[in-house]
């Protein structure tokens, strides 16, 4: 089923999952299919600081993003409906957790492990991974969140060989499942 023009969204779905998933690229794709806002919670917590993700865990230490990272995620999920993406270790937190299940929805986007490599193993954007193995860093970050991950509302299974436009679909026609989400 596609969202036509009658498809309204009831609450903000909220994007979670490993870095490599999709979340900000379905995100942005849904979001115009949905014709609603879009926000990176990343994106936004760069511009209210005035630096980049890895310049804050540089500077600040992971514990300072992360409180900072949930203070932007409840402003979000507080405002209109949207679509909100979320940096890989978001949804670890309890209290970000309950945020998004008591004022929104979290949709997993839930990619295998050589997916995730092929697609962050030549980028130097993610500070997690600036260790000196970083697929074995990947492989043990994704053993540890996989567990917390299935305790999102709804779970997408990403295909490596899907265009934005086929997950964003997928997206979509489980989103239609629940009409206290985005009805029809």
């Amino acid at each position: 089923m596609a969202a036509g023009p009658h498809s309204r969204l009831q609450h903000t779905v909220v994007l979670v999952g490993m870095m490599g998933s999709g979340k900000t690229a379905i995100g942005r794709a849904l979001a115009a299919r949905l014709d609603v806002p879009f926000v990176d919670s990343d994106a936004a917590i760069e511009d209210a600081a005035a630096a980049s993700i890895a310049e804050i865990f540089e500077r600040d230490g992971e514990a300072f993003f992360r409180d900072r990272e949930a203070e932007v995620i409840k402003r979000l999920l507080s405002g209109p409906p949207g679509i909100v993406s979320t940096g890989g270790g978001a949804f670890l937190a309890t209290a970000n957790r309950d945020a998004i299940a008591e004022m929104g929805v979290a949709v997993w986007l839930d990619a295998d492990l050589t997916t995730l490599w092929e697609r962050v193993r030549h980028k130097d954007t993610r500070p997690l991974l600036r260790t000196s193995d970083p697929k074995a860093t990947l492989t043990k970050i994704f053993e540890d969140r996989t567990p917390i991950y299935a305790l999102a509302g709804l779970r997408i299974p990403v295909k490596a060989d899907a265009s934005i436009d086929q997950t964003t679909q997928t997206v979509i026609d489980t989103l239609s499942t629940r009409p206290d989400i985005l009805e029809s």
